[in-house]
Order: structure tokens, then C-alpha cells, then sequence
């Protein structure tokens, strides 16, 4: 008899991994594949990638959902292999663009990065749209850090407010390495990304960091897994957004410590501001730890600003409005100052301030 196969249903906000999300306002059906226009910079010194270690990648993501499958079935692929001991000094740029011939298109870009043995290098992945544009965008990402790989990722959420995001990330690191991921989440209409970290070589160190700014009517969702399996690791997650007019964002995260992950260290932080009476945000913090011998924690905090920080500054002759722009800004710093690329740090900390200027003119 053959074994019956099941068609992979569309998620629904009654499962846990999809609770308080607005996955239940996507009219699938709206939307054609279509392919993604990608470019590349910074990769032209590398040798082309090997087949059999982008097909081994590709094949140990994990399919969570619906959208994992129609990546499978309609991905456009970007492969970065960096040999190793190989340090690129400039940073790999990745950008996808959404243009208006691109109106009610669903892309699905996917980008592999295998980082070889003690290589060094920093990427930047940026998503990009015509402000006016209507779109669906569902990348995937699959790193894989070698033995002592120091690898870097940023990712920047430029989207349009009519351009609905999911995202899914896998990052597996292994011995000895260093691997960062970052995002800066600013647009898009419902932006979604969901990134499991997998720690299977001792030694190895994990950071995820992100920024996220709503206003308008946009939501930001993160779901996080620190997943330790090896011993003797380290994962650190700083977390920092901010919500104003009836924006939303979601942040639920878990450290998972395996029976055999024993000496290991992994730290959850998620910060909120609240920045209008209509601004709505959740965090939920989660541990699951299955050994002694280790050092967890998590914390998060939802809040508005802090009104003797605000009541400092305006002690000191600075108007209400400057002074509530620079406690916001100077809550952001912290994110900013880790981000791997100081170049991009300026312009990003300015389409902060333009959110902040655009509340301001709305009072």
C-alpha cells in the first residue's frame, strides 16, 4: 500500500508558532509566483560554489510550513560559498528588488551561505520594493558556519507598507566558530521572520541582534530558537523595537538546551517602546533546559518612554519633542553599535529619526 501524503495546509493564528499573527488576512490566491530580481556585489573573487554543498544545505533546512514547501517549489537561488581560510575584506551584497511590473507578484528568493573553515567575511541581504507596489515575499536563508568560520549576516527590511513579508533563517554553526545574525526590520505591511539557531560544535559562539521599527499600520513578528546541542557553546540575543500610531510587533523566543549541551551559556533580551496609546506589543520568552551545569537567561520588558530620562533632558532646555526623538534613538544605540557594517549604521539610524519626525507631524 502507498503511504498517503498530506498537502500542507495554509497556517492558521490557532497554532502556537503562528499565535497573535495576521497570517489569517493572506489571500494566498492573490498572489503569482514570480521570479525575484536579485543582484550581487562584493562576490566576484570567490569560485563558483560547489553543487554537492549547496544541495547538502538545501537539504537540511527543515520544513516548517506551507511557505517552506512553496520555497521549495519556486525558490530562485543565490549561492555564497566562501573557501577556507579565505577573509574578504569588503562586505557581499545581496539585494532584491521589488518593482511595480512586479504588482501582486510572490517571490522566493533564497540564499545559501556556506562559510569554509576559519574564513572571515561579513554579507548584507537588503529587501527593497516601489513604495507602492502590492507583493508577497517569502525568503529563506540556510547558513552554515564551518570549524572556526567567523561569518557575519545583516538583513534590512526596506519594503513598501503594501509588501507582506515571511521570512524563515537556519543557521547552523559548528566548532570553534563566531556567527552573527542581524536585522533591521523597517517596512513592510505584516513582516515576518522566524530564525532557528542551531549550536552543534563545542565552542562555538551565536549572536542574534535586531531592530524594528512600526508605525502606521504595519506589524513586526520575530520567532527565535537558540537551539544548543553541543557543549560548551554560547548564544546571546538582544531584541529592540518600537511601535507607534496602531502598529504591532510580536516577539516569542526559545533557548533550548540539549541533554548533551552541558557548560553551555545563552542570554534572551527583548525591549519594547510603546510610543502611541493605539501601539500594541508581545513578548514572550521561553526556556527549555534539559541539563545542570548551564548559564540561561531571558528578559523582556514592554513599556513607553522612560519620563525621567524624557524629564532629564527637558530640565536641561531641550523641547519636548527633541528630547523624546534622542531617549528613542539612544534606546536603538546599543542595536546599532553591533550591527557588521558601520557604513550602513548612519543610514539606517536616519530612517529611524524619519518614523520618529513622521510621529511628530502627526500630533
Amino acid at each position: 500500500m502507498l503511504a498517503e501524503t498530506t498537502t500542507p495546509q495554509m497556517p492558521t493564528a490557532d497554532e502556537e508558532v503562528w499565535r497573535y499573527s495576521r497570517i489569517g488576512e493572506l489571500q494566498l490566491a492573490d498572489f503569482a509566483p514570480a521570479a525575484t530580481h536579485t543582484t550581487v556585489e562584493g562576490a566576484e573573487s570567490l569560485p563558483a560554489p560547489d553543487a554537492s554543498i549547496v544541495d547538502h544545505l538545501v537539504a537540511s533546512m527543515t520544513r516548517h510550513d506551507l511557505f517552506d514547501d512553496l520555497s521549495a517549489e519556486h525558490h530562485s537561488t543565490i549561492a555564497i560559498v566562501v573557501p577556507p581560510h579565505t577573509v574578504l575584506a569588503e562586505p557581499i551584497v545581496v539585494t532584491h528588488r521589488i518593482p511595480t511590473e512586479l504588482e501582486g507578484a510572490a517571490l522566493y528568493p533564497r540564499l545559501v551561505v556556506h562559510a569554509g573553515a576559519d574564513s572571515e567575511f561579513t554579507l548584507v541581504e537588503r529587501f527593497e520594493s516601489h513604495p507602492e507596489v502590492r507583493a508577497l515575499i517569502v525568503p529563506r536563508l540556510v547558513l552554515h558556519a564551518a570549524a572556526a568560520a567567523r561569518v557575519s549576516y545583516l538583513g534590512v527590511n526596506l519594503l513598501g507598507t503594501r509588501v507582506w513579508q515571511l521570512g524563515h533563517q537556519q543557521a547552523t554553526a559548528e566548532r570553534d566558530s563566531t556567527t552573527l545574525l542581524a536585522t533591521v526590520a523597517l517596512g513592510g505591511d505584516y513582516a515576518r521572520v522566524r530564525t532557528d539557531v542551531r549550536v552543534v560544535g563545542q565552542g562555538a559562539t551565536t549572536k542574534q541582534v535586531a531592530l524594528y521599527y512600526a508605525d502606521g499600520e504595519q506589524m513586526h513578528d520575530f520567532r527565535t530558537l537558540q537551539d544548543h546541542i553541543a557543549p560548551r557553546s554560547t548564544s546571546d540575543l538582544l531584541f529592540k523595537g518600537a511601535v507607534q500610531d496602531t502598529a504591532k510587533s510580536v516577539y516569542t523566543g526559545l533557548i533550548r538546551i540539549g541533554e548533551e549541551a552541558r557548560g553551555t551559556a545563552a542570554f534572551q533580551t527583548n525591549r519594547n517602546l510603546t510610543l502611541s496609546e493605539g501601539a500594541w506589543a508581545e513578548s514572550v520568552p521561553n526556556l527549555d533546559i534539559r541539563t545542570n551545569d548551564v548559564k540561561c537567561s531571558h528578559a523582556s520588558t514592554i513599556g513607553p518612554i522612560d519620563d525621567e530620562q524624557r524629564f532629564y533632558l527637558e530640565s536641561r532646555g531641550i523641547p519636548p519633542d527633541v528630547a523624546e526623538r534622542l531617549v528613542v534613538l539612544g534606546f536603538f544605540d546599543d542595536v546599532l553599535s553591533l550591527l557588521p557594517v558601520g557604513a550602513l549604521r548612519d543610514d539606517l539610524r536616519s530612517r529611524v529619526e524619519a518614523k520618529l519626525t513622521h510621529r511628530e507631524s502627526g500630533r
